[in-house]
């Protein structure tokens, strides 16, 4: 594991990747990191802070380590940041325990990353940086050098892309019927003031780049990647739609059986939901509470991961215990598994029992769903959430709300999450969103193969940027 300088090699061409300290974010570029190293055999270094880099290896979800021991991690020293804990009883539900991390590992990291940066090109023919675009700021300095160019890589929908940064800006119409205009949640963001400038402070520098990737395809969105790349070639921009960037093919055999593997291998096919709000979700008690009592009380199967939200640094500060109703996990047994470390999400959506995903809709969380073909319970909490749920219920329709966007400061009371869950996992019109969730996971799966679409463009950006 490369954490020093001296242990870079010479090479024709590397590929440098730079994520931003988001759980989502430091997954996906991983896996990205991976299938760079292994399919492609070419040098990767993935750079960040020494915390995050570790929070980034210990969670690998579904990923071979074999793969992962291919990548050279190179630690960077871990700027100074407040840890908080989370706020389960705040209004907004935004995780602004995460900001301190945010800004300092967005903002203080520019001066180690260009000296690493010039150390690599003095040694490769071609540099590629491939970053998140909130590190745009600390990645400035590919500009400056003569072998370096950088490409953004977008942990978001292009659907979310396209209405927020080219519609909205531009004052142009989204591209939808009006009766799904309607329905079309707010795109004022939810965030806070200090993150939405920190957003438009990064935005700033992201012209730098050369071009686009995005973890999505022709597939899921085929009409708004045409309308992106329209755009792109005004600006002089590629752009490449490379996912799911995911290995499709899961290894459910592995050595390190989970205990929801193992419990998900005696139940019937497509019989249980699982329930996870992702890493930066946090429940106040009383809604806690609620979602006990309504998984209880609709009957289903269930796998719900009950953790808190993350701090700035995970490895930091005592876990939160939740209190569940008295004699909830007694009364479950057989029925419902409470988990309460970290899950391994992909392996349970590809697991043949799982039926369903009360999922927050994070795009990391949306695009597994997806591809491993299980229907989504849509409970979108904040940022592009509302914008993912909008999209998986009302675009490509293999999902149900759990409440409207516009009534997220109201108590979701347990009557409500009985109803959703009873509805979506044991009647003909969840049987139908399961159809379609199959026949969609069957063809994004399918992209991935040799000659397919996000495979195509995968290849593409390869030759770009080995030419």
């Amino acid at each position: 594991m490369d954490s020093s300088n001296e242990n870079l090699a010479n090479h024709e061409i590397a590929i440098v990747l730079v994520p931003f300290p988001a759980q989502s974010h430091l997954n996906q570029l991983l896996q990205l990191a991976c299938i760079f190293a292994s399919s492609y055999k070419l040098p990767v270094y993935y750079v960040g802070s020494a915390t995050h880099n570790l929070q980034a290896r210990v969670r690998a979800n579904a990923l071979n380590p074999s793969d992962i021991a291919k990548i050279h991690f190179h630690d960077l020293p871990t700027p100074d940041f407040a840890s908080p804990t989370p706020d389960p009883n705040a209004l907004s539900k935004f995780p602004s325990q995460l900001f301190p991390s945010y800004d300092a590992n967005s903002k203080l990291l520019r001066e180690p990353i260009a000296s690493f940066l010039r150390d690599v090109s003095s040694k490769s023919r071609r540099v590629i940086v491939v970053h998140d675009v909130l590190m745009s700021y600390n990645v400035q300095d590919v500009s400056s050098l003569h072998n370096v160019e950088s490409y953004i890589f977008n942990c978001v929908s292009v659907f979310f892309m396209y209405c927020s940064f080219i519609c909205i800006p531009k004052g142009m119409p989204i591209p939808l019927e009006d009766e799904l205009l309607e329905k079309l949640p707010s795109l004022e963001a939810d965030a806070p003031e200090e993150i939405n400038k920190l957003v438009a402070f990064q935005l700033e520098y992201r012209d730098i780049r050369s071009g686009d990737l995005y973890n999505s395809n022709k597939v899921l969105e085929g009409t708004f990647l045409d309308l992106m790349a329209k755009f792109a070639s005004t600006q002089n921009k590629k752009q490449w739609a490379i996912g799911p960037i995911l290995p499709t093919k899961l290894d459910l055999v592995s050595n390190k059986r989970n205990i929801c593997l193992d419990w998900l291998d005696n139940q019937l096919p497509r019989s249980v939901l699982y329930v996870s709000f992702g890493s930066s979700t946090t429940f106040s008690d009383k809604e806690i509470m609620e979602l006990a009592m309504g998984l209880e009380r609709s009957e289903q199967k269930f796998i719900w991961v009950l953790r808190d939200a993350d701090r700035g640094d995970i490895f930091k500060g005592e876990d939160r215990r939740f209190e569940l109703p008295e004699g909830f996990e007694e009364r479950v047994k057989g029925v419902g598994l409470v988990v309460r470390e970290w899950a391994p999400q992909l392996e349970i959506l590809a697991h043949s029992s799982t039926g369903g995903f009360m999922s927050h809709c994070g795009w990391n969380s949306c695009i597994e769903s997806i591809t491993m073909g299980v229907p989504i319970v849509a409970w979108p909490i904040h940022s592009e959430q509302p914008i993912n749920a909008f999209f998986v219920t009302e675009i490509l329709k293999i999902g149900v709300l759990v409440r409207e966007w516009e009534k997220r400061e109201e108590l979701v009371c347990a009557s409500t999450i009985e109803n959703v869950v009873s509805k979506f996992m044991a009647s003909e019109e969840g049987d139908d969103f399961r159809k379609r969730a199959e026949e969609l996971g069957a063809a994004v799966r399918q992209s991935r193969e040799k000659g397919g679409s996000s495979q195509l463009e995968l290849d593409s950006f390869i030759a770009h940027i080995t030419r």
